[in-house]
């Protein structure tokens, strides 16, 4: 069964609403551990739409289970995460009209560059996984860059409108998750899943850690951070 990343963006998107200092998304990577959880995820935008550079500066200083930074493959990023050292760093792609992240990164159309960034990441000891599509041949090019993770965009499972498509898709992530593994990579996933949908992806073989973070801080908006995290948790192991 895989491990549970808390993403935990949206809590700083409440507080930027307003631009003042609440909620803290600090105080909810605290809450979340105590809740269960295995891992903190926060995406430092170049935008800064919602986690700010304070914001990782004090995660770096406070989580005690393991930060997962998610960050555009950039020269200011890749700077940043040196300074900051997170125990891993998730590239993802950035359009600043998005309202989040759309669809996996490119490996294909960049190897130079991304293999470039890669190396220095862990050349500096910070093992770098890659967000990406589950087609081959971006998870043939994530191990060509050498990236020692891949995180599996499972979006459209997770907008998949019937249970056809549904299995459809889950079937494709299953056929990456395989391909993944057989080439060397380690596997994490994320992107849309929720409490009535994590089940599934939790069950391939192989998968490490799932980074979830919308529907949780949907839910702790109502519930508490800690019980939100809880209840994740036995989603993931086929408990409602």
């Amino acid at each position: 069964m895989p491990t549970l990343g808390v993403n935990i963006d949206h809590i700083a998107t409440i507080r930027q609403a307003r631009r003042t200092v609440e909620p803290d998304p600090v105080a909810a990577a605290v809450l979340a551990e105590l809740g269960g959880a295995d891992g903190i995820t926060a995406h430092l935008r170049e935008d800064r739409r919602h986690i700010q550079e304070r914001d990782v500066r004090l995660l770096r200083q406070t989580v005690r289970t393991h930060l997962n930074l998610e960050m555009a493959a950039t020269d200011e990023m890749v700077a940043i995460a040196l300074v900051l050292k997170p125990d891993y760093v998730t590239l993802v792609p950035e359009r600043r009209e998005e309202v989040t992240t759309e669809g996996g990164l490119d490996i294909v159309g960049q190897i130079a560059r991304i293999g470039e960034v890669v190396d220095k990441l862990q050349g500096a000891g910070i093992p770098v996984s890659l967000f990406i599509d589950a087609e081959p041949a971006q998870i043939e090019a994530s191990q060509t860059v050498k990236a020692k993770f891949i995180e599996l965009h499972t979006g459209r499972y997770a907008e998949a409108k019937d249970e056809t498509s549904r299995k459809q898709e889950l079937d494709v992530l299953a056929a990456g998750c395989e391909q993944a593994i057989k080439a060397g990579l380690r596997v994490n996933a994320g992107h849309g899943l929720t409490y009535w949908n994590v089940y599934p992806v939790a069950c391939l073989p192989g998968m490490e850690e799932l980074n979830i973070g919308h529907t949780i801080v949907s839910r702790a908006a109502l519930v508490g951070m800690e019980r939100a995290v809880r209840e994740m948790k036995l989603a993931m192991r086929g408990h409602q």
